[in-house]
């Protein structure tokens, strides 16, 4: 999901080379916008239909809808990730594919901690359907399965309470899937997401890291940060195949490691 220009497309087309067919790419853009990639660009002639979003707002639970409804289409496609175009890959794509289409799990960050950010989102109108105790937060940035994303893509019962309720600071794209999925398909879900950013800095967006960041320290520190999850119930310290925030200058530096760290 992008407003614009994917930046990092000469890095996502690498880490695809040699991938074919096990793969496709649905990029959801502003309705007048048109990508400059070349033809031979994973992204070449995938942008979908497209309607304005704006930040916050129900809008982005739409394109998230829109991108899994054009992905179900494709009866191949069996996992289901949400990226932005700041995101990178910190393995390399037949590592990513092995975790994603073994797992049992989907994974979807869902929470609810006692905090203005959290609970204090929650708008009591919405009881009977969606109590207090059921309200849940997560990362945006989701991995799902086929039978998640149908489910997700055809509700439109508790998609009309969070359009109604869920505003103007409550932010669906933060509480919609994580409070859906604990509602109905808790147990297959993982409760965690899969891409890497960092919130230490406070504020209403995570920190952003360009050219002087980049090092094959860093994107290992990003893979063995000292997290331990589960994955197929299992204890292990994968827990992160993606990572944001990355700005454009960042390219360069990236495109240097592929030959090494991120091994693409």
């Amino acid at each position: 999901m992008t407003r614009g220009p994917i930046p990092f497309a000469p890095l996502w087309d690498k880490f695809f080379r040699g991938h074919q067919g096990l793969y496709s790419v649905y990029v959801h853009t502003l309705p007048d916008y048109k990508l400059n990639v070349s033809t031979n660009s994973a992204f070449y002639g995938r942008q979908i239909p497209s309607e304005e979003v704006s930040w916050g707002s129900i809008t982005l639970v739409d394109a998230e809808k829109r991108l899994l409804a054009n992905a179900l289409l494709d009866f191949s496609n069996e996992r289901f990730v949400l990226l932005s175009e700041s995101c990178i890959p910190v393995f390399n794509f037949p590592t990513i594919y092995e975790y994603l289409i073994n797992s049992a799990h989907s994974f979807v960050e869902s929470y609810n901690i006692d905090t203005p950010q959290c609970a204090g989102r929650y708008n009591r109108r919405m009881a009977p359907h969606i109590m207090a105790d059921q309200w849940r937060k997560g990362s945006e940035w989701f991995e799902l399965n086929r039978e998640l994303a149908v489910q997700i893509v055809a509700d439109y019962k508790y998609y009309s309470i969070f359009r109604k309720h869920c505003r103007p600071s409550c932010y669906p794209d933060e509480h919609y899937i994580p409070t859906y999925l604990h509602l109905f398909h808790g147990p297959l879900n993982a409760n965690r997401t899969i891409t890497w950013v960092d919130w230490s800095r406070g504020g209403p967006h995570p920190a952003s890291y360009g050219a002087a960041d980049v090092t094959e320290e860093f994107i290992q520190s990003i893979r063995n940060n000292g997290t331990q999850c589960f994955y197929n119930s299992k204890p292990t310290s994968v827990c992160y195949l993606f990572a944001r925030k990355f700005a454009p200058n960042a390219l360069g530096r990236l495109m240097n490691l592929t030959s090494t760290v991120l091994d693409f």
